[in-house]
């Protein structure tokens, strides 16, 4: 009995490990507009590169924010948040696609380390491997050795965005198409290129007025050929009725026929005459 219960045991635990595995794959990125991640910045913020890596960070802020190719970076509650502007919308990025050179990052530009980097070296990245298990470090294999001279050199910072503080922070819609107009750049990695694509893609299909304009459109072009086969068949029933309705008479066919119907009658008035008098028979006889 107790073989049977660790094999079911064993069974159940490949069964969630398998699920797990699963769902860390497909969490690539999760946009999550209006959802608050604790980061909330009135202004734009002061960003300093990190010496020798292609990322920038926020010295002045108690937050582990970082930049790096062409999108702002947030690590918060054992999660990564990526968004192109500087206080989001954020989307959840899975551990599986963290950016390398994000990872490389040493732990002292950590502005809010959390506990479990106590003890690491400050002048060395996460020990990531060891955070996010065996199978993690399998598939990100490589992710801390590489050669620091063929390291690309940072992105642009969208310093545009300063202008867009506070009341002016715009909305989604409205982000995507300042970020299109003001900033050229087109991030190198594929990592990037792919969440920030995503992001892209659904700051254009969020709900706005043009959306709503561009809506109504469709129905008055639906209501146009509507309206027209109600004319077509109104016209249609005319026709028929005038169809069924007896053609006029010529106006001489109509003349002869009230002389006729007048001669009629003033027969039809004699003969009553000649009935009703009494000369017409002698009642003595």
């Amino acid at each position: 009995m107790k073989h049977v219960m660790r094999n079911g045991l064993m069974a159940l635990a490949l069964v969630v490990g398998s699920m797990t595995s699963a769902t860390a794959q497909v969490s690539v990125g999760v946009w999550l507009p209006g959802v608050s991640i604790g980061i909330n910045l009135p202004v734009y913020p002061q960003l300093v590169a990190v010496p020798g890596y292609p990322v920038y960070y926020a010295p002045q802020m108690n937050s582990n924010y970082f930049f790096y190719d062409g999108m702002y970076w947030v690590y918060q509650s054992d999660n990564w948040y990526a968004s192109s502007w500087y206080n989001g919308p954020w989307g959840r990025i899975g551990p599986e696609a963290v950016p390398v050179f994000l990872l490389r990052v040493p732990v002292r530009y950590y502005r809010a380390p959390p506990p479990y980097f106590r003890g690491w070296q400050a002048d060395r990245p996460p020990r990531w491997d060891e955070h996010w298990g065996h199978e993690w470090n399998q598939r990100r294999s490589g992710w801390d050795q590489w050669d620091r001279r063929s390291a690309p050199p940072p992105a642009p910072l969208p310093t545009y965005q300063r202008q867009y503080s506070g009341s002016k922070y715009p909305s989604v819609e409205q982000q995507a198409t300042l970020h299109g107009q003001k900033y050229k750049y087109q991030p190198r990695d594929a990592e990037v290129r792919q969440h920030y694509e995503s992001q892209r893609q659904q700051a254009q299909g969020a709900p706005g007025r043009s959306q709503q304009r561009e809506s109504a459109a469709p129905r008055q072009e639906q209501a146009q050929p509507r309206a027209t086969q109600q004319q077509q068949q109104q016209q249609q029933y005319q026709q028929q009725r005038q169809q069924q309705q007896p053609a006029p008479r010529p106006p001489e066919e109509e003349d002869r026929g009230s002389q006729g119907k007048g001669s009629q009658d003033r027969g039809s008035q004699g003969k009553g005459s000649g009935q009703g008098q009494p000369g017409g028979g002698d009642p003595k006889k």
